[in-house]
């Protein structure tokens, strides 16, 4: 079956985040009046949220379940549910998580500020690469946990762990880091880890007694040709390594707020079915199941769709502004793009504002991404192509009129 990913999805009236949230989350601590939506409305390349339809198969099994005529409480009974999940993960990374290891929860955001008490003393800390994708930094904080920061080095073809800083700051007594938020693929950068890198930055925490909680939410939007390894994979016999996987970024179901957390700890494990053991909602059921049984062609085809848009964010780059940096990125559909070069941006504490008050574009900068991401802004690109050429026209104009 061929996917229209062309297809214009209107959102009004649904309380989208991407639609009516963005004055809250994008510019809440801003002073002053915002930007107000031009006529036609924002383009929305900013939040994670691809605008592509949810798989029809997805879809169906929910319109299916609803005709059940009872959303009742609900768990996972059914074994099935686990196999699936597991067929999965051997079909797209070639290894299977424990079953007894898994355990649920409403998003991986709620899953990260769950864990970092469950494995954290007051005194302790929590270390992140920047730049990073912010709620790393508010789990830490939000139990009152101190956040230590490795900036990224930027070689001029990819951004790249700085080894050296990492293993003194891990292994550094004063700083007392218990836990290490290990975003693969990155977020925003897009950098799939190699194995090397996973091996490298992974044996230097469990070394060290440091938990590795590895967000592999975007594993399964790697560029075509390029292969996700789970973290876990490498070191199967660790307890100490921690996987967050979600279908939300795969399947446009951030709303279906249902996360899997591989746990291999018992203890551990026992301590958040202890707090945590939530009831589910029986339409985020089927819509996995659906999902991770029925949607490989929709995802092949949306991959190779989301390279192709890469391609042409490059090449419009490269004609109209060809002094930005950027370079596409091994993984995720967010493109991450440094203008520090241009003159109409320079210096400016929110590109993000600009952008929305001068091109009526919409798109996350920077000061976003808690640190090492100044003059960037990071676009989402899983919308269709007049979508996204459209905003690069707006954005194109705006510098060109402002430089």
């Amino acid at each position: 079956m061929k996917y229209d990913f062309d297809e214009p999805v209107d959102r009004a009236g649904t309380d989208s985040l991407t639609i009516d949230g963005w004055r809250e989350y994008m510019f809440g601590e801003c002073n002053g009046a915002l930007p107000s939506s031009p006529e036609g409305g924002f383009v929305n390349l900013w939040v994670a949220d691809m605008a592509f339809a949810t798989p029809l198969p997805v879809l169906d099994a929910i319109r299916e379940r609803l005709n059940k005529k009872i959303i009742g409480y609900t768990k996972i009974y059914d074994p099935g549910y686990m196999e699936i999940f597991g067929s999965w993960c051997q079909r797209h990374y070639g290894y299977r998580f424990q079953p007894e290891s898994i355990v649920l929860s409403p998003g991986i955001i709620p899953a990260l500020n769950r864990l970092v008490p469950l494995l954290t003393q007051e005194n302790e800390s929590v270390l992140i690469l920047t730049p990073s994708y912010a709620p790393f930094k508010k789990a830490g904080e939000y139990s009152g946990r101190r956040v230590v920061s490795c900036p990224l080095v930027n070689t001029g073809e990819e951004m790249s762990v700085d080894f050296t800083t990492l293993e003194q700051l891990i292994r550094d007594p004063e700083l007392g880091i218990k836990v290490f938020f290990l975003c693969n693929p990155h977020n925003p950068t897009g950098r799939v880890w190699h194995r090397d890198e996973l091996l490298r930055m992974t044996e230097v925490c469990l070394q060290n007694d440091v938990w590795v909680i590895s967000d592999e939410i975007h594993c399964d939007l790697s560029r075509t040709g390029i292969t996700h390894t789970p973290t876990a994979s490498l070191f199967p016999d660790s307890k100490n390594i921690i996987t967050c996987m979600s279908s939300s970024k795969t399947f446009n179901l951030a709303g279906n707020l249902l996360a899997h957390i591989m746990i291999p700890d018992p203890v551990v494990r026992a301590s958040w079915l202890r707090l945590y053991d939530d009831m589910l909602s029986p339409l985020s059921l089927v819509a996995n199941i659906a999902a991770w049984s029925q949607c490989d062609e929709w995802l092949n085809q949306a991959r190779q769709y989301i390279d192709k848009n890469f391609l042409f964010l490059r090449d419009w780059l490269a004609e109209h502004h060809p002094q930005v940096r950027f370079n596409i990125p091994d993984g995720t559909y967010l493109a991450w793009i440094d203008l520090t070069p241009l003159s109409a941006v320079s210096g400016k504490a929110y590109t993000s504002l600009f952008f929305a008050e001068k091109a009526g574009v919409l798109v996350e900068d920077g000061t976003m991404f808690v640190g090492n991401g100044d003059g960037h802004i990071r676009l989402n690109l899983a919308c269709p192509r007049a979508m996204l050429e459209e905003g690069l026209r707006r954005i194109t104009l705006s510098l060109n009129t402002h430089s």
